[in-house]
């Protein structure tokens, strides 16, 4: 498979194509279950929306827990940003924001993705001399470790004219090339952008909102209610470690460990996003505040009625009367009494 910047070896075989047909045959029913779970979905998206900024930034070594960029991005109007983990998880929210009101006005164009480097990177000064502008320096793909210490997993291409060509041949091959399966080709997208590296810095969080984006342009619209950047997180030295092995022999390597990663954790997340559905009432007769309060717990497991109450705006006498419905049901499991009682999901 030849990009113009690199020729990439990638094997066709019927492990790839399953893993292809299973992931569209979920996209095909999406439609339905987009019109039959407004409100449910409209409660995911809030949810993955805030697992996908922390996971994303703590990839890059950010120590932000959900809960806490929970609370950051409810205040987000009030709060004075001085942290630079605070300003990383603003940045990326906003980006994210934009692709999701946005994605179909996007196009994959030099300008296009400069300026969203640009808003992902708006909100640090330390930041203020690079942002939407190609790397002036050479730069590496590093992995962060828990203790803060960084690892250099690979090299990456030159700056100026290297960098410069090499994202032009990318954007050029993406819109031109009309034979290749659009799943393979956003990953091959994200796994080029990497490999060039193009920004300073920001090039590991802006590669995962370009997938995003790739993503919801291409018809994958459910990708938006479950987080992608959660599932690499959880998986994040397998996903250095595949990154390391296929860059080994670049030029002219071959890239099936990516492209398998790559499906792999899109049909995990897919398989959750259809388990949060199931638990949820679609295959139940469940009301919109019933499948709310079964999401939230899911979403949050420990919480207390008064938590979901607060946070789902649903009166706490109604939240009395349906959770012990769910308890019945046979969804929900109840531990502690009085003031302690907490919920989790069966």
């Amino acid at each position: 498979m030849e990009n113009n910047v690199y020729t990439f070896q990638l094997s066709i075989n019927w492990k790839l194509l399953s893993l292809i047909s299973s992931i569209d045959r979920f996209d095909a029913t999406w439609t339905t279950i987009e019109q039959r779970e407004g409100q449910t979905l409209k409660q995911l998206k809030s949810i993955a929306t805030v697992k996908s900024v922390g996971a994303s930034t703590r990839i890059e070594g950010s120590k932000m827990s959900n809960k806490e960029v929970e609370v950051l991005l409810e205040n987000i109007d009030i709060t004075k940003i001085e942290d630079r983990d605070s300003q990383e998880v603003i940045g990326y929210f906003k980006t994210l924001d934009l692709i999701s009101e946005s994605y179909n006005d996007i196009r994959i164009s030099e300008n296009s993705i400069k300026n969203l480097h640009n808003i992902l990177m708006d909100y640090n000064e330390k930041d203020k001399w690079h942002k939407g502008n190609y790397k002036q320096h050479s730069n590496a793909v590093e992995a962060t470790h828990p203790d803060g210490t960084k690892q250099i997993i690979f090299q990456t291409t030159e700056s100026g004219y290297p960098t410069e060509d090499a994202m032009r041949n990318l954007i050029d091959w993406y819109a031109n090339d009309n034979e290749t399966h659009p799943l393979v080709k956003c990953a091959i997208f994200a796994y080029d952008f990497v490999s060039i590296h193009p920004f300073q810095d920001g090039n590991g969080r802006l590669s995962r909102l370009i997938s995003s984006l790739l993503l919801l342009q291409t018809g994958y619209k459910w990708i938006q209610y479950v987080s992608f950047e959660h599932e690499i997180e959880s998986r994040k030295d397998e996903y250095y470690r595949v990154l390391q092995n296929c860059q080994a022999n670049r030029p002219n390597e071959n890239v099936d460990e990516w492209i398998n990663f790559f499906f792999n954790s899109l049909k995990n997340i897919q398989l959750k996003l259809s388990e949060k559905l199931k638990i949820q009432g679609v295959e139940t007769s469940l009301t919109p505040k019933e499948k709310s309060v079964v999401s939230f717990i899911g979403n949050y497991p420990g919480c207390k009625s008064g938590d979901i109450a607060k946070k789902l705006g649903i009166p706490s006498p109604t939240v009395k009367r349906i959770l012990p419905k769910l308890i019945q049901l046979n969804l929900i499991n109840k531990y502690g009494v009085g003031p302690g009682t907490n919920y989790t999901i069966k």
